[in-house]
């Protein structure tokens, strides 16, 4: 009744009116145009604009250029100079970062009081009498670890650790394999921040000198180490840094991967010096321990005794003399061919093996089994430098072993019986060339390499039956 009109007739609703957006208006407009010249902003906002318009520039900068590179990614990028800005940054977000890591670390007494909880809350496997742990512990003992130690110690309570394990029927694991686990994980944790402090440019590699500034850092800590002369210490470590680069550096570029010295057993080989003391080695252990004060000390005496001139170097007719003289002289000539550099010398053509290369070569003849080891004997018999030997480079390397052989008044030999020996031991892929690779899966490279340079080892392969039989039979005071 009050929505219709007196007259009958209906009034439409007046249409609204359209606001204009405000980009439109006139006033905006005049103030964005304000805004935008810098008029009128304080010294902050302007120096923010002026950020702004900066940071813009240079990111067009850098998408211009990624769009002409096309797909190829950045693979290089230079190393920030010495002293600069963005050098300190770098060094000290490194130390920071390093920091951090250590503090994450359990200490001595952590380990102890890990130890204790695993002890105190196992069960003794009634057949073994091992201390063992079902999950259950494991989760209790995760508990009463945190407790007592802190958060840093849970990561270590994982259920995938847990699994890592090997368990009996019950599903229990034994803890001491899960405690020497954390023990190593910790060891070899603090080893990586202790080699990265020494990393000068942060690239992941270790150079020479660091390697022996780590090592020069571990003897304190190390029992068999401790009584070491201190003017013998630097060539310690020298020697001790050369097997690390002998076997994580193959190309020998002169840096060694962090990652690949702490997963080498060279690593482990040092730290089993740390473990017990040297009255409870015998002077075999100590001797076969490349890290060894003992072995250190017998190859320092080699070398004098080798280098007549007092010169600091070898010749290859000083070298001959290495090992009683039982290596042939074509293995020799071709050792300094292959890993010797030419110095300079009156003649400007002779080569003197210096003791860098000594070690080298000495680390090569005791692991002639590893593929470090075989590799570099390998370049030597290469005689062509093929990348394989054919029967002729047999022939001519095992000729100078069977003149030694027949000189220490032994029987005759047939060489060809021998080269044929030697392609039944290889079995190689090709039959008319033996390969690095056919060495190595053999798994007898390191037997042949021996037979094929040094008289005395192929007197070993020849009375290997001997040889194994005296090995079995207990000495006569212990039958008695």
């Amino acid at each position: 009744m009050y929505s219709g009109s007196s007259d009958g007739e209906s009034h439409d609703t007046p249409p609204q009116r359209k606001i204009p957006p405000a980009s439109s208006m006139l006033w905006v407009r005049n103030l964005r145009r304000y805004i935008g010249s810098g008029a009128g902003l304080g010294s902050e906002a302007l120096m923010e604009l002026e950020t702004k318009r900066i940071l813009l520039e240079i990111f067009k900068d850098k998408q211009q250029k990624s769009q002409e590179a096309g797909t190829i990614p950045s693979f290089y990028k230079k190393k920030p100079e010495e002293g600069s800005i963005s050098g300190r940054v770098q060094r000290l977000a490194k130390y920071r970062f390093l920091k951090k890591q250590s503090d994450l670390l359990l200490n001595s007494d952590d380990l102890a009081a890990m130890w204790n909880c695993l002890r105190e809350n196992c069960v003794i496997d009634d057949a073994t009498g091992a201390e063992k742990m079902n999950y259950e512990d494991f989760c209790h003992i995760a508990s009463v670890c945190t407790e007592q130690i802190g958060p840093k110690c849970r990561r270590f309570f994982s259920p995938s650790n847990f699994m890592k394990f090997e368990k009996d029927e019950a599903g229990r694991i034994a803890i001491l394999p899960f405690y020497l686990y954390v023990m190593r994980t910790v060891s070899l944790t603090q080893a990586r921040i202790d080699m990265s402090e020494l990393d000068e440019d942060s690239d992941g590699f270790l150079q020479s000198h660091e390697m022996e500034s780590y090592i020069l850092g571990l003897i304190p800590n190390l029992a068999q180490l401790r009584d070491m002369p201190e003017p013998f210490t630097q060539m310690y470590c020298r020697i001790a840094s050369q097997k690390f680069f002998f076997f994580c550096d193959p190309h020998r570029r002169g840096k060694a991967c962090i990652k690949k010295i702490l997963l080498s057993n060279c690593l482990q080989e040092l730290m089993e010096l740390h473990q017990e003391s040297e009255e409870e080695v015998t002077d075999t252990e100590q001797a076969e321990n490349w890290f060894s004060l003992t072995s250190a000390q017998r190859i320092c005496d080699m070398f004098l005794a080798l280098d007549k001139d007092c010169s600091g170097s070898l010749s290859k007719q000083e070298l001959k003399e290495y090992a009683d003289g039982t290596l042939t002289e074509i293995f020799i000539e071709r050792v300094f061919d292959e890993h010797v550099r030419r110095g300079k010398s009156v003649s400007g053509n002779s080569r003197e093996m210096d003791f860098d290369s000594f070690l080298d070569f000495v680390l090569a003849l005791e692991n002639k089994d590893t593929q470090e080891g075989l590799t570099y004997l390998f370049r030597c018999l290469d005689l062509q430098g093929r990348g394989f030997l054919t029967t002729a480079d047999i022939h001519s390397l095992f000729r100078d072993v069977h003149q030694k052989w027949i000189e220490g008044g032994n029987y005759e030999l047939c060489i060809e019986d021998v080269r044929d020996e030697i392609w039944d031991m290889v079995k190689p892929s090709d039959p008319l060339k033996i390969t690095l690779d056919d060495l190595l899966g053999c798994k007898q490279g390191g037997t042949v390499a021996s037979m094929l340079i040094d008289v005395r080892g192929f007197w070993a392969h020849d009375n290997r039956e001997n040889l194994l039989q005296e090995e079995e039979e207990p000495p006569e005071e212990e039958s008695q």
